[in-house]
């Protein structure tokens, strides 16, 4: 089977299908079934009509309760992870309209009490300054023309949910995301500034992977963990969104390792003041 993120909703319904049509061939009723599983009948009923997404591991305990053979069951188990990856196209939501994908990311962070985010090439939305927001959206190749004002403006509203005290948010940033110049160096020295004065909300935490540290693994792309329900995974032309448990705690393994090697508090500040001050200085001998 080729894996096809943005066929995933049809890869669903064909799991469910098939965990239904092995189960009725068994000869199992849902009831019986949910026992060897070690789960609830209606859970199994939700499985088998496509209303609830099954992780691998769910998947694995009905295989094995159903007693499959060894070639069915890892073709079921991929058709498992691939129905638990998604793909959001950045094209299909220039042509459908900006401000839909952040109403899509806003609804997902008022639904979760504790989202991390990886950083290592660029600043999140959450964290932008208005005059970094629109270069990040107006970049050359394929800029984010038509609804630009539209998007920023929820993109600016978003940003409220940082003083909400019942979340907590973790940004990581490396030191190149700091310095990578999106923008001229007077609005990356306030782009520095807002992220020390953000530093300090009780409901952030943000640190820094500076160039100097050695790290035994290398930063290949950002990524965003939502409690532990999913994690999207960015690439140029769009999020790759995942589900599966085994996936989702390998990012947050990872984040926790970058975290290790990272600058905090008033340490990440001063780096951050010395980031500003290098911009002002380029500034003023243009």
């Amino acid at each position: 089977m080729k894996l096809d993120p943005s066929q995933a909703g049809q890869h669903r319904q064909d799991l469910a299908d098939a965990l239904r049509t092995l189960r009725t061939a068994t000869g199992l009723s849902g009831e019986r079934l949910a026992r060897r599983a070690n789960m609830s009948q209606s859970k199994v009923s939700r499985i088998e009509n496509g209303k609830v997404l099954p992780s691998l591991a769910d998947v694995e305990r009905i295989l094995q309760a159903l007693d499959v053979d060894r070639k069915t069951a890892d073709q079921l188990l991929h058709l498992a992870r691939v129905a638990n990856t998604e793909f959001r196209d950045i094209r299909a939501s220039v042509r459908k309209g900006l401000h839909h994908l952040q109403g899509e990311i806003r609804s997902l962070e008022a639904g979760a009490s504790r989202v991390r985010f990886f950083l290592p090439s660029m600043i999140t939305g959450l964290l932008q300054t208005p005059e970094y927001m629109r270069a990040a959206m107006s970049t050359p190749v394929m800029p984010m023309s038509g609804d630009v004002s539209r998007a920023m403006a929820i993109k600016l509203e978003r940003q409220s949910v940082l003083h909400d005290p019942s979340k907590r948010f973790h940004f990581l940033l490396t030191e190149s995301a700091l310095r990578w110049k999106l923008c001229p160096p007077s609005v990356m020295a306030l782009q520095a500034d807002r992220l020390a004065s953000l530093s300090r909300l009780p409901t952030i935490s943000l640190g820094i992977l500076p160039l100097t540290a050695s790290v035994a693994d290398g930063p290949l792309n950002g990524f965003t963990l939502y409690d532990d329900r999913l994690v999207t995974v960015e690439t140029f032309t769009g999020d790759i969104v995942l589900r599966d448990p085994k996936d989702i705690g390998y990012y947050a393994e990872l984040f926790d390792f970058f975290a290790g090697h990272a600058w905090h508090g008033d340490r990440a500040r001063a780096f951050l003041a010395e980031v500003a001050g290098d911009f002002m200085q380029e500034r003023d001998s243009l």
